[in-house]
């Protein structure tokens, strides 16, 4: 495993994060997680990722249970909030009511007085910016945040919130969680410039595009049972963009490119994520621990720009790159 430093902070991360987006407390019970978490961090991995609204809240519960024992000192333990976490009006968004709220309630689920990296779930427009930067701003102050970052925020979001950070002598966001991958490009014309230019790090998701890029779906084919595709509560909504026969068959010749490089088509995928300077870590999901032992092998590789440069001659055509497809949902989510 190798690090890279998150943004222009001091902290490193590994350049593999470990998350439990749909995993922990949906997919995998407690006695499969913990055994997931024990094999990342044997595996060099000290990075975790998940979010309050996870598994609803479940999933950082399970997350805890598995650290329990670790030396804290030793991984970075990163977070979320914005999205529905109870029925209230105020059980979602970034007000300041609602980010205290669901930071204490996070920290008592994660079993810890403070994590490393709190992240904007999503941009609110409900909630003036300025109250949401002063109230992430106050739990650094407090000790309960280290970090702060934000997660699918567009160009000039961002550049709206660093201004307001600047100019109250707030504490800076440092770090981005967007999806990248290569079929998603759109955090490349716009994002990633102004983010190399501020000093902040991509921590991106879904680098292997919800499984597609594994190849394991063939175009004209029924989704292999049991695959994330055929699973209602883990992500099936989300993968269906992808699943479309042009963008599979695209896929399907990925798989001698890999080989080409002596890695499975997943391992190219994350190590293509990583050959982006400004991306710090990739987020990996896993329901078994045999599945982290692969996709760490993806660390360190260096690519070179001819295969760099044949993926994206296969890829032509299928790969998304406009950057207005980052969105937040208006009226808050």
């Amino acid at each position: 495993m190798e690090y890279r430093r998150l943004g222009s902070t001091g902290m490193y991360v590994s350049e593999i994060t470990y998350g439990n987006w749909i995993t922990h407390g949906s997919q995998v019970e407690a006695e499969a997680a913990n055994k997931c978490v024990r094999a990342a961090l044997e595996l060099g991995i000290t990075t975790l990722d998940t979010a309050d609204v996870y598994a609803g809240t479940r999933a950082e519960s399970v997350l805890g249970k598995a650290l329990k024992g670790v030396k804290r000192e030793s991984y970075e333990l990163f977070t979320k909030v914005y999205w529905p976490t109870g029925t209230g009006k105020n059980d979602r968004g970034l007000s300041r009511k609602h980010i205290m709220e669901s930071c204490n309630a996070s920290l008592k689920r994660l079993k810890t007085d403070y994590v490393d990296l709190y992240q904007a779930h999503r941009f609110d427009f409900e909630t003036p910016l300025e109250e949401t930067l002063g109230a992430f701003d106050d739990l650094i102050r407090s000790g309960k945040v280290l970090y702060i970052g934000f997660s699918e925020w567009n160009a000039e979001q961002i550049a709206q919130a660093l201004k307001i950070q600047d100019e109250k002598g707030y504490y800076r966001f440092i770090s981005s969680q967007p999806q990248y991958s290569m079929l998603w490009r759109v955090i490349e014309s716009q994002v990633v410039p102004l983010s190399e230019k501020e000093g902040i790090g991509q921590i991106v998701w879904s680098p292997i595009a919800q499984g597609v890029l594994t190849g394991k779906y063939l175009p004209g084919k029924k989704a292999p049972a049991g695959s994330r595709a055929t699973d209602k509560k883990g992500g099936a909504n989300m993968i269906s963009g992808f699943m479309k026969d042009e963008i599979l068959e695209k896929v399907q010749k990925l798989i001698p490119i890999a080989a080409k490089v002596d890695l499975s088509p997943a391992q190219l995928a994350i190590a293509w994520v990583l050959q982006n300077p400004n991306v710090s870590s990739a987020i990996i999901g896993a329901t078994k621990p045999s599945q982290i032992k692969e996709n760490v092998k993806a660390s360190g590789v260096k690519l070179d720009k001819s295969i760099m440069d044949e993926i994206d001659g296969v890829l032509t055509g299928v790969v998304t790159t406009d950057p207005s497809k980052t969105v937040s949902p208006k009226p808050r989510a």
